[in-house]
């Protein structure tokens, strides 16, 4: 199984994506990463490719100097699992990695999602009933076993995903009452934690504060949440951050060119998005996309990860 893609001009990069690493498998989502199968990954893709930090990545391929079976690996968010599972790994592996950290909730914080995931997770209850809420339209969740709470997190998200920010929050607060959930306030990396990723080698980039829908912000808002994120960061880590990731990051749907455009003035030098491909030299470098197969075989992992390159 070749995964060559030439080099120099002719070289194509491969980016993958991975948002969590947990310590063990998870029975209600089981396609998550998990520790023992993200050491597995990392022992093809040190034998199959020339794993590059991302900014000497994005270099390479505006010079035309990439080389063969070039890789990076990404990381976004800041889950806490990325500092404490994931980078002694990827340490191990001798494997660089970026990691794009959504400032708003370090330290303490919870992105939407989580709070959705959590809510129905640590439920004692048999049935959520959001009626008399704002989340009302949800009507009742019913939570029988594993497959009925992963149901009932799958709707809810689906529901709530592209809601306006505030209407958002008012219905994933409703949820999270009416669980009677005690939720966790130590998914998200500390301060520290982003410093020790720094400090042992691994590159973090930039996330917006609050994880939003860019698509759907106002320039102002959008311009505040992409520069925020970045200043935060270097205040954090007293060092440049060149590098961005757009919130879910489909292009239109999620970031419009616009939200490109943004990232350019505010003077980042690359950013990475969700649509599937490998980015070649001459490619914009503020739109360069991201895959990850999802076979758990070795070899048909390869295979994903070869047709990826081929159709780019």
């Amino acid at each position: 199984m070749s995964l060559a893609s030439g080099r120099g001009t002719q070289a194509k990069l491969s980016t993958l994506i991975f948002h969590r690493v947990l310590p063990e498998a998870d029975p209600l989502f089981p396609e998550e990463m998990h520790a023992a199968r993200f050491r597995e990954l990392c022992a093809w893709l040190r034998s199959w490719f020339r794993v590059l930090p991302l900014d000497e990545a994005a270099l390479r391929l505006k010079n035309g100097t990439l080389p063969a079976r070039a890789c990076t690996i990404t990381f976004d968010d800041g889950y806490a699992d990325n500092h404490e599972v994931a980078l002694p790994i990827l340490r191990e592996a001798g494997l660089p990695a970026t990691f794009f950290v959504a400032t708003g909730f370090l330290d303490g914080g919870r992105m939407w999602n989580d709070t959705v995931i959590e809510a129905i997770r640590r439920c004692a209850l048999p049935v959520i009933n959001l009626a008399g809420t704002p989340a009302a339209s949800l009507g009742r969740l019913i939570l029988d076993g594993a497959e009925g709470r992963r149901g009932a997190i799958d709707r809810a998200i689906k529901a709530i995903k592209y809601l306006d920010h505030a209407e958002r929050l008012d219905w994933v607060a409703a949820l999270a009452e009416r669980s009677g959930a005690v939720l966790p306030d130590d998914l998200m990396m500390s301060s520290a934690q982003v410093r020790g990723l720094h400090a042992a080698g691994m590159q973090i980039g930039a996330h917006t504060v609050s994880h939003p829908i860019l698509a759907g912000l106002p320039r102002a808002q959008a311009r505040q949440e992409i520069g925020d994120s970045k200043a935060a960061l270097e205040g954090l880590l007293g060092a440049r951050v060149g590098l961005f990731a757009y919130p879910n990051g489909r292009p239109v749907e999620d970031y419009s060119a616009e939200s490109t455009e943004l990232v350019r003035e505010l003077g980042f030098d690359a950013a990475v998005s969700t649509a599937w491909g490998a980015a070649r030299h001459g490619g914009d470098l503020f739109q360069i996309p991201r895959f990850t197969p999802w076979d758990r075989q070795r070899l048909r992992f390869a295979v994903r990860l070869q047709r990826n390159l081929l159709a780019s």
